[in-house]
């Protein structure tokens, strides 16, 4: 192989530019990014930590909304802070060891909450349109398999990427017009055939983001069916609101990552996706505590609980 072509298992240099276009105001970008990773973390250990010290949370809802934060703090941490380190430094590179953990994680994590998203569907589509078979359909034991298989796929899906990413030769240095290792950019700088991976890219926005999406609509098309048949006004309002925040979360989520992912890159959109992509990434992470837990009832007052648990102590 000749000397100025480089593989990508080697110690070698990638280079994210991130925002350092926007050199002005970097410091308010770092800022602003800080506060998202911040109260991101902060926002969703809190949750996890409320619903594990509260037996009264110990439900299929909050099992799988536990999962979703785990995973959103191993999201968020797997990117965020080296892009605030680009960002406070002007020093975009990265090594090819970063590179390549920030592309499993990121496929690891999109993949397993897409499913998780769809186990959480589920799990609402039973309470309100079978509520009576409830408990038995969604039992500990359903539970725990169903989020199992969501790791065990995600996991499996992110190898098969470590696998065809780590034979991949590059003639120059990569420099990625991206905040972290976006996938589709680093293929551009790629002297080997990435068919390949081209193809599994199709693939998993199909099997493992497309039809997820739709399995999240038709369950959600039965239980807004079944919320409209019932009598009760305030019956209808609990449901709806139990109902409204999972879909603000899929669709910010489903619909930015599916269409960013899914679409060919152009130089044109490079900027505007960037700023797309932190929806995804950044936003969605944040928000989903908040939509979930920290405006339902059973969770404030859990959380008063334990402050004032904290408090005597």
């Amino acid at each position: 192989m000749h000397g100025d072509v480089l593989n990508f298992s080697m110690h070698m240099e990638f280079h994210l530019m991130a925002f350092t276009q926007y050199k002005t105001i970097q410091l308010w970008i770092f800022v602003a990014i800080l506060s998202i990773y911040l109260l991101c973390v902060f926002e969703n250990i809190l949750v996890t930590v409320i619903v594990c010290q509260t037996p009264q949370l110990h439900t299929p809802m909050y099992f799988f909304l536990c999962n979703l934060t785990i995973l959103d703090v191993l999201y968020v941490s797997a990117i965020l802070p080296k892009l605030m380190v680009i960002t406070i430094t002007g020093n975009t590179m990265i090594w090819s060891t970063g590179c390549f953990t920030q592309v499993f994680f990121y496929v690891l994590c999109i993949g397993t909450e897409f499913f998780l998203l769809v186990c959480m569907a589920y799990d609402r589509y039973v309470a309100i349109c079978i509520p009576l078979h409830y408990m038995l359909i969604m039992n500990r034991k359903i539970c725990l398999i169903l989020a199992v298989c969501c790791c065990n796929l995600g996991v499996f899906n992110a190898m098969m990427y470590a696998l065809l990413i780590s034979k991949l030769w590059f003639c120059k240095v990569p420099e990625i017009n991206h905040f972290f290792c976006h996938m589709r950019s680093i293929l551009q700088f790629s002297c080997s055939d990435t068919t390949a991976i081209g193809i599994l890219i199709t693939v998993d926005g199909i099997v493992l983001g497309f039809f997820p999406f739709i399995l999240i609509l038709i369950s959600y098309i039965y239980i807004i069916s079944t919320i409209l048949k019932m009598n009760s006004i305030s019956g209808r309002r609990k449901a709806f609101s139990s109902c409204s925040s999972h879909l603000i979360v899929v669709f910010l989520f489903c619909l930015t990552s599916l269409s960013l992912n899914m679409k060919p890159e152009t130089k044109s959109s490079q900027e505007q996706d960037k700023f797309l992509s932190m929806l995804y990434i950044a936003v969605a992470p944040m928000l989903n505590p908040l939509v979930y837990s920290l405006r339902n009832k059973d969770v404030l007052v859990a959380m008063r609980r334990h402050m004032l648990k904290t408090s005597k102590i």
